[in-house]
């Protein structure tokens, strides 16, 4: 039997329809809760280097299917690489409630492991994460932490090896160092090889501005000096300063990343930043997938980057050896 449907029906039934649809999505949409992630950094927000970290991880998440806005927040905090800010800070992203946290250096961690230890989080730039207490180990890290570390200390020794190499006459080298927070295997590795390059190493500690200045202009006073500046959120917060003093005073230096070098810095030998925020967002997609953070191993940087300013090694008088131009991922002029 043929059944027909005028024209009013059919229209009624496709309108009834069609206001359905609008519920059906705006149901699923319900159903999908929109995810909640925790920054915590350093550089301040309006920092070109800490602005393309930020788009290097915002930019994987979305390739992951997380788009801020959409299905995900993003809340973000900016320590500056002040303890009371970033205890403040880590303070208000916990009681948030986020679904992870990525944290930026080693007392950021510190502080936010501190108060939670349920919350997910997810760390970059901690050189020493066992040492500083944040894991039980790389490979099983336990707990509700994990991340990605900058470097193995070999890298210490090699930032001794390129500043001989484009200042040979340095004979004393000054290492910059968070006196609130001193990292001890960085300068222990300059240490042990500091005899085979005959060079006299010092550790220099400093808290605010005005003891950078002090330290190395202090200690620019003496002949065939040197500048060595390992990674430190204290450092990279004040790089336009420590760069700048650098050049005023005369003092070869090697830095622990790019954005010295484009502030007026020697040379810098390090990772990429960037890759390292992208990884992050890789272990933060996990976890919001469900994954155990603490059963995700804490990974080490494998892409480095050496930097040099040609500019800068003229106003110093030297010669950078053909050697290290090859080498080098980028020469500014």
């Amino acid at each position: 039997m043929t059944v027909t449907i005028g024209r009013r029906e059919l229209l009624a039934t496709l309108g009834g329809a069609a206001a359905a649809w609008p519920l059906t999505a705006r149901a699923q949409q319900a159903r999908e809760r929109i995810r909640r992630i925790g920054v915590l950094t350093n550089l301040p927000e309006n920092d070109p280097d800490a602005q393309s970290r930020d788009a290097g991880f915002r930019q994987t998440l979305q390739q992951l299917g997380w788009t801020d806005g959409r299905n995900v927040r993003i809340d973000y905090r900016f320590a500056l690489a002040d303890a009371e800010r970033t205890r403040k800070y880590a303070a208000e992203l916990v009681a948030l409630a986020p679904d992870v946290i990525l944290a930026v250096g080693t007392e950021v961690t510190a502080s936010l492991k501190r108060l939670t230890g349920t919350v997910p989080i997810v760390f970059v730039l901690v050189p020493d994460p066992v040492g500083a207490g944040l894991v039980n180990s790389l490979a099983r890290p336990s707990g509700n932490v994990t991340g990605f570390t900058p470097y193995e200390y070999g890298v210490s020794a090699k930032w001794l090896e390129l500043l001989k190499e484009i200042a040979p006459k340095v004979a004393r080298v000054m290492v910059l160092r968070d006196a609130a927070v001193p990292e001890v295997g960085q300068f222990a590795t300059i240490q042990a090889v500091a005899r085979s390059f005959g060079v006299e190493v010092s550790p220099v500690g400093a808290r605010d501005p005005g003891e950078i200045e002090r330290g190395i202009t202090a200690f620019s006073r003496n002949s065939n000096s040197g500048l060595i500046v390992p990674g430190s959120a204290f450092a990279a917060v004040h790089y336009n300063l420590i760069a700048t003093l650098a050049a005023r005073n005369k003092l070869p230096a090697i830095y622990f990343a790019r954005m010295f070098v484009t502030a007026g810095g020697l040379i810098s030998y390090g990772i990429d930043f960037v890759d390292q925020y992208r990884q992050a967002a890789g272990y933060v997609d996990r976890i919001l997938k469900g994954a155990n953070p603490g059963e995700l191993p804490v990974q080490q940087a494998t892409k480095f980057e050496m930097v040099i300013n040609l500019k800068t090694a003229k106003a110093l008088g030297l010669d950078v050896p053909d050697r290290l131009l090859a080498l080098a991922n980028e020469v500014i002029d």
